[in-house]
């Protein structure tokens, strides 16, 4: 039983798929699969039903699966505290964030981290919070940045600050030349929103579900500034993260707080609990809350610590 076999039989797990598994682990698909097979022949039993539409589990592969993950954690938990040199922190810490937090606290981040721990090597990983949290159970993250995440046993979810979310609009839209705006305002507007494998796009179901508000969902995106440029062209209107406004500095669309409920959505650190934390993710905890302490504005601390009240437009 070898490393990489174990490495690839997780993924064939994980994506359900051999090609999704290969295209995963950046192999051809007949070496990864050749692999599964050398796996199975060691213990004697199939780790896989080969479905037309995908591969499952057979209860062997179920136990193994347990078994695998908590190998392949332990490995990468020894790489990374071998790596850690004392106070002057050397090596590689491998960083998860979603991509709607991405690209308004990503460069930051890194312009921070570089410039004090210069002998750093930082991996980023852009991904939805399911791909992340599957990266963080086989120990392929050090720590990640995400928002709402389902608990699980080996995942450990710190919420370090409470963003709001705030209405993106045309810049030729009647509701724009309101400082604030009304839940009641958006009745008749158009929605732009995220896909739904982002869970940004459910936290906007939600709170439009608690407003008793049916919006008119007229495009759905795979990135926000997609949104944006939708917006701009006089689409319709979106709800998005408030480190999104701080950021934008495009004409055509401004950003508009919301009167109270005012809505937020949660800024996490999530961890893997069998993990040892090393020097290098704990470096990049302490920046992240840094950046996150302000009520929008990356790295601004509010004026009077609220969470809202602050009018955002551009």
């Amino acid at each position: 039983m070898e490393f990489h076999q174990l490495r690839y039989f997780v993924a064939v797990a994980d994506e359900g798929s051999f090609s999704r598994a290969a295209a995963r682990e950046r192999v051809a698909q007949p070496s990864l699969s050749q692999q599964v097979q050398k796996l199975e022949f060691e213990i004697g039993q199939p780790l896989f039903d080969r479905l037309p539409r995908g591969v499952v589990l057979t209860r062997a592969g179920e136990q193994l699966l347990t078994h695998a993950r908590r190998i392949l954690a332990e490995v990468a938990d020894a790489r990374r505290v071998l790596s850690a040199n004392g106070a002057h922190l050397t090596g590689t810490v491998s960083i998860g964030v979603i991509p709607t937090i991405a690209p308004f606290l990503l460069s930051r981040l890194t312009e921070i981290l570089l410039g004090r721990y210069p002998g750093l090597w930082i991996e980023v990983f852009e991904e939805t919070t399911s791909a992340i949290l599957r990266r963080l159970q086989v120990g392929e993250l050090d720590v990640a940045l995400v928002s709402t995440v389902d608990p699980t046993p080996s995942i450990q979810v710190d919420v370090i600050a409470a963003e709001p979310l705030v209405v993106l609009l045309p810049a030729s839209s009647p509701c724009a030349v309101k400082p604030r705006l009304t839940w009641r305002d958006l009745r008749k507007e158009k929605f732009l929103v995220l896909q739904d494998m982002h869970c940004l796009s459910g936290q906007v179901s939600q709170l439009c579900e608690r407003q008793r508000l049916q919006p008119r969902i007229v495009f759905r995106g795979a990135q926000l500034e997609t949104v944006a440029r939708m917006v701009a062209a006089g689409v319709g209107c979106s709800i998005v993260p408030a480190m999104m406004a701080a950021a934008d500095t495009s004409p055509g669309r401004v950003y508009r707080p919301l009167r109270d409920p005012q809505p937020t959505r949660p800024l996490c650190l999530a961890w893997n609990l069998h993990r040892h934390r090393a020097p290098q993710a704990l470096a990049v905890a302490d920046v992240v809350r840094k950046l996150t302490c302000g009520t929008g504005s990356v790295g601004t601390p509010a004026d009077d610590g609220s969470a809202g009240g602050r009018d955002v437009p551009r």
